[in-house]
């Protein structure tokens, strides 16, 4: 048979099969099981198929969906319920600011009708790519890691860099200025060490400690202006526990806070930032520039005291123009007052709100149990939990799009044991809706996937491939060697 036209007979036989009529059914009372549990989400009106799967096995069963005059069936194919992206577009177009309507039938002795569930499809688009490293959950031990990008208008995923072409490094501490593409930084660790930062699409590889500091830079954020970027110096620890629900301890025995000038190639800070007796770490500037956030504890003899490391949210103003901060420590969050401790500072871009990490104690809350999402309203001062995002396992690792109406987090819900990336609108009360998993197109995906998502981060477009080029200057260049400049004081 000419192959064309073999195709053509298979396309014609899935567009009759997916329109076949659904035979009587009964009522049952109850919401189908459905995974990923994208029941009454919210989504953007720019998101790939929400493929899912019935939990519950069925001999047959069908999905419709309508939105206004819009109505879509799909056959399940092994439970899986596989969306054609065309006809997905068409439902998110009818449903932009209101709701897709979706009625599951399914065959058992006989066919049966669950109650029908929606998914809420907001006004504001999403950003359309997707930033995270993955590696394996346990820190200890890894081999293959890298930082990836996701279309997330589609299920494309494609490399920024490997560490199979970088002499099998670690590398972490990826940023964007502003969700920009172009404008990254991120650390090599290993054979090829160095602070790597892509300026305008420009690749310059960094030697960031320097005789003043106690590390290498790391957490790093950036200012608006592009000309700064604010990092922490850290002696950083990781440890094991035997009983423990926790069982990872990641703690510093010291950290301080830096700026790093990107055109005179300095460093610089102030007393607040580099204090005696204290612990400075997770820096975040505001979108305008003028206040950078960042968590402060009080020393403790570590590790015999990690769970006393608590830390407060605190802020000071930043001028620009004169790389000089005010004298004056902004407390948020009062750890001592508060009893937890605070962590990852991310402010919205359009400046109305902060979201941060709570826990029992320290500031690395990946492994946490009880870390959850809080969110201070930086007009009111309001503070107060993301309920509607926060689950019985850990939320950390949460970043904003451009538009401030999503954010993305790392969310151990699913089994505990692996970091996935979670979503959730936020409305113009600063309220989360019920968050959605990235979506895949084999809902088996998760079950199979056996590497944790670190650090999510929004971006506006794709980073231009050039993982080679990056591969490159890191093994081949010795690297610029910055300066210390001092502290205003």
């Amino acid at each position: 048979m000419n192959r064309v036209f073999f195709l053509l007979i298979v396309s014609l036989w899935g567009c009759l099969s997916c329109s076949q009529s659904i035979p009587d059914s009964r009522p049952v009372d109850k919401e189908p099981e459905i995974f990923p549990p994208y029941t009454e989400v919210t989504i953007p009106p720019n998101i790939s198929p929400l493929n899912f799967e019935l939990k519950s096995t069925h001999d047959e069963a069908y999905a419709v969906f309508t939105a206004n005059n819009e109505t879509l069936q799909v056959k399940a194919k092994k439970g899986q319920f596989h969306i054609p992206p065309k006809s997905w577009e068409k439902l998110l177009l009818a449903a932009t600011g209101q709701s897709i309507d979706i009625t599951i039938y399914a065959k058992e002795n006989d066919w049966i009708r669950y109650n029908a569930f929606q998914m809420h499809v907001a006004k504001e688009p999403i950003d359309s790519h997707l930033a995270y490293r993955l590696i394996e959950p346990g820190y200890e031990l890894w081999y293959r890691m890298g930082l990836y990008q996701r279309n997330l208008e589609s299920y494309q995923e494609s490399a920024i860099i490997e560490n199979r072409i970088s002499d099998n490094n670690c590398m972490n501490c990826h940023s964007f200025r502003m969700q920009e593409p172009h404008n990254m930084v991120f650390h090599m660790r290993g054979e090829s060490a160095g602070t790597m930062l892509i300026k305008d699409n420009k690749i310059e590889k960094l030697n960031t400690r320097t005789e003043q500091t106690m590390s290498a830079l790391v957490f790093p954020a950036w200012h608006p202006s592009g000309r700064y970027i604010a990092f922490s110096v850290n002696e950083n620890f990781q440890s094991f526990h035997r009983k423990n629900k926790n069982r990872i301890e990641v703690y510093d025995s010291n950290s301080d806070i830096v700026i790093y000038d990107t055109e005179t190639h300095e460093l610089f800070t102030t007393e607040a930032l580099f204090a005696e007796g204290a612990y400075e770490t997770c820096p975040a500037f505001s979108p305008d520039g003028k206040t950078l956030y960042y968590n402060s504890a009080k020393a403790r003899q570590m590790p015999d005291e990690f769970d006393e490391l608590k830390y407060s949210l605190c802020a000071i103003s930043f001028d620009a123009d004169t790389r000089s901060f005010g004298h004056e420590v902004d407390t948020l969050y009062n750890a001592e007052i508060g009893g937890l401790s605070a962590s990852f500072p991310r402010v919205s871009p359009n400046g109305k709100y902060l979201l941060y990490a709570l826990s029992d104690h320290g500031y690395f809350l990946i492994w946490h149990k009880d870390a959850d999402l809080h969110m201070i309203n930086l007009e009111t001062g309001e503070h107060y939990p993301l309920e509607a995002a926060n689950s019985d396992d850990t939320e950390s690792y949460h970043s904003w799009s451009s538009n401030s109406h999503w954010i993305v987090f790392s969310s151990r819900c699913i089994d505990g044991l692996y970091t996935r990336p979670h979503f959730a609108y936020i409305d113009k009360n600063g309220q989360a809706a019920k968050p959605f998993l990235l979506p895949q197109k084999d809902t088996k995906y998760y079950d199979r996937f056996m590497k944790s998502y670190n650090i999510p981060e929004f971006i506006t477009g794709k980073v231009e491939t050039r993982s080679r080029e990056l591969a490159s200057t890191a093994q081949n260049e010795p690297g610029m060697n910055i300066t210390f400049a001092g502290k205003d004081f």
